[in-house]
């Protein structure tokens, strides 16, 4: 618990030194570990937002996506609450779940029987 409080504390310093301006990691300690590994490293997108803002999306997480918990929890209305998660969704970028297959993937999906032929030539007609 007590590491959890002081990781906070260091995350919201570190969030106030920054003040929202791009931070590059370029060494990584695994904890328990006496292993580093160093290079160029962003920090991944939730982690680049206001703390205020990562506050409002674990919340929204914690709230299992309730708007009504939402409103309930911050004291706003239905409209404040949709606004502010249009606002960070906007400054997010997407994350493509389901990426353009390559050509060698349709080749081998369809050399393993899992696609048939038209629909090989249907998937790479789409790649042009």
């Amino acid at each position: 618990m007590a590491d959890n409080i002081k990781s906070s504390k260091d995350w919201l310093e570190l969030t106030q030194l920054t003040q929202g301006r791009p931070v590059v990691v370029e060494r990584v300690r695994l904890a328990e570990k006496d292993i580093a590994i160093e290079g160029c490293f962003e920090l991944p997108q939730l982690a680049r937002l206001a703390m205020d803002d990562q506050i409002f999306i674990i919340a929204f997480v914690r709230s299992h996506g309730s708007i009504k918990e939402m409103e309930r929890v911050f004291g706003v209305s239905y409209p404040t609450i949709k606004s502010r998660l249009t606002r960070i969704a906007d400054s997010l970028e997407f994350v493509e779940t389901n990426p353009t297959p390559s050509k060698a993937d349709i080749l081998s999906r369809l050399q393993q029987g899992e696609i048939t032929a038209e629909d090989a030539i249907r998937e790479m007609e789409a790649l042009k």
